[in-house]
């Protein structure tokens, strides 16, 4: 990063500044080998614009795409940047509840589309949502008519970011989803707070294997623009070939969440002796919790170290690990507040929390959101002083790092006591006949919540049993009454199809009125 940068206002502003920096960089490269320099990017993605335009997009426009990785999604989304439109971008995994709700709550004008991509098709799924509509939304497939037209006689790029042109939606469970609004300038600076943990640069080159569409898109693209590292995008991941792309570009990072670091495990272990990629210096991500027994397998099979973090769609980056951290703070938090956040954790009567001692976690700073589009909603997120209430509990430590250990609904109530669900989780992690776990509270007659243990088998391991998981939690130390009353063996955990999260409301639903002791 130089100091050309630190005045930066806008996303398009930095792609001006990038391409003035180092204009022949290459900046992304695809699976099919295309490349886009960092000229090449902003000179395409400013005849986009003038394309959109010409159809009528134009400042404040709302503006609904769902689009998997793809140049022509990334160019669509900072043609509309550089015009100043409002952007709803929803993840390609969601169908017609969700779509259909974000364009009624946006009211779009123009929904870009990815037409028939991988047996699905999304145009004839929005023409069917939209049928009924009195002001039809114009609709775009940008993968096979992603709009040009001569920039020339294009207006000025907007010069505010305090305006909100950003509208992520949250995955809703048992309510309809929160409209998260945000800014240029939130996303910016949760950007230069993922590229000052990082350390990436030029030289290096990451990895978008995530949907660009979750809020980690502008944010991990704002840091490449800081930073001036290109990345490898990958349109739909599956670990063998996006591991074959990663090694054959020189990918020095990759990651994505916690159920990435296992497949890329995985996929080590097929042949232990010979690095999956060569060139590879650290992962990164976030999204869910990490137990430190998987810190500890990567950094031990792939040689390289886990820079975890902490972040949510109303607060993109919160934490972070960095490079520069000992193994110990990696494996063990998920980093320091990134610069500019202000972070405290506070208990029940709303008290301050010393160091060590447990609370929630509550933020405040430049790249918080702009509150929800429910005002009831946003007056419920913060608090008296302005922190927005995380729901996240945890603790810092004496050296500035933040310890995760759970969230308040993840918080087992067993007889009165809380029950942190995570230091469970860690430790049976480390079980070599535990693939994956999870621990949940059930309603209980006599305890108010058991404890729950949600088990997935290691391969070519005999399931683990009760006296087992008894055993390994008491030689660990852990108070009895924290030890779970209950097993339940699974194939696999339910997970949300983005960053892998477990959706542990979903396995309290389904265990809630199994009959126990079974």
């Amino acid at each position: 990063m130089t100091e050309s940068f630190v005045d930066a206002t806008t996303l398009w502003d930095l792609v001006e500044r990038r391409a003035a920096a180092t204009p022949d960089t290459v900046l992304l490269i695809d699976e099919a080998g295309r490349t886009l320099t960092c000229r090449e990017f902003r000179d395409r993605a400013e005849r986009v614009a003038a394309g959109f335009a010409a159809i009528g997009v134009a400042a404040g426009t709302r503006v609904t795409w769902q689009a998997p990785n793809r140049f022509e999604t990334i160019l669509a989304s900072f043609a509309l940047a550089r015009l100043g439109a409002v952007q709803n971008p929803i993840l390609h995994l969601y169908r017609h509840k969700e779509v259909g709700y974000a364009i009624k709550a946006t009211n779009a004008e123009v929904v870009l589309v990815a037409g028939e991509w991988n047996g699905f098709d999304y145009g004839a799924m929005v023409h069917e949502l939209i049928a009924d509509a009195a002001d039809k939304p114009q609709v775009i497939d940008i993968f096979s008519e992603l709009p040009e037209a001569d920039a020339t006689n294009l207006g000025p790029a907007p010069t505010s970011g305090d305006e909100v042109r950003w509208i992520y939606f949250t995955s809703g469970t048992t309510s309809d989803p929160k409209g998260v609004r945000h800014t240029d300038r939130t996303l910016i600076t949760g950007a230069w707070g993922m590229a000052a943990a990082l350390d990436m640069q030029p030289d290096d080159i990451g990895s978008i294997a995530f949907p660009f569409a979750h809020i980690a898109g502008p944010d991990y693209f704002g840091t490449m623009l800081l930073s001036g590292f290109g990345a490898v995008l990958i349109e739909a991941f599956n670990p063998v070939s996006a591991v074959a792309t990663f090694a054959a570009n020189g990918v020095t990072m990759v990651g994505g969440s916690t159920a990435f670091y296992q497949m890329y495990l995985t996929e080590q272990r097929k042949d232990p002796a010979t690095p999956i990629i060569p060139s590879l210096r650290k992962l990164s991500g976030g999204g869910a919790p990490m137990p430190p027994e998987i810190y500890d397998e990567v950094k031990r099979e792939l040689g390289v170290p886990i820079c975890h973090g902490y972040g949510m769609t109303e607060c993109p980056m919160i934490c972070l690990g960095s490079p520069h951290d000992t193994d110990e703070q990696r494996a063990n938090t998920v980093g320091k507040p990134v610069p500019g956040l202000e972070l405290r954790t506070v208990d029940g009567d709303e008290n301050a929390t010393g160091a060590d001692s447990d609370g929630e976690v509550r933020v405040k700073g430049p790249m918080v959101f702009a509150g929800y589009t429910d005002v009831a909603a946003t007056a419920e997120a913060f608090d008296a002083e302005g922190w927005f209430r995380t729901g996240d509990v945890g603790h810092l430590r004496p050296d500035g790092h933040l310890v995760l250990t759970g969230r308040l609904k993840d918080i087992i109530i067993r007889k009165g006591e809380n029950i942190s669900a995570k230091e469970i989780e860690d430790l049976l992690y480390a079980h070599p006949k535990v693939a994956d776990v999870a621990v949940v509270g059930l309603p209980d007659r006599e305890r108010g919540e058991r404890v729950c243990a949600v088990v997935v088998t290691a391969e070519g391991q005999d399931p683990i049993t009760f006296e087992e998981m008894v055993a390994t939690l008491k030689d660990a130390q852990l108070m009895t009454q924290k030890i779970p009353e209950q097993l339940e063996i699974m194939a696999e955990l339910p997970r949300n199809q983005t960053l892998g999260k477990i959706l542990k409301y979903k396995l309290r639903d389904d265990l809630a009125d199994k009959p126990w002791p079974a």
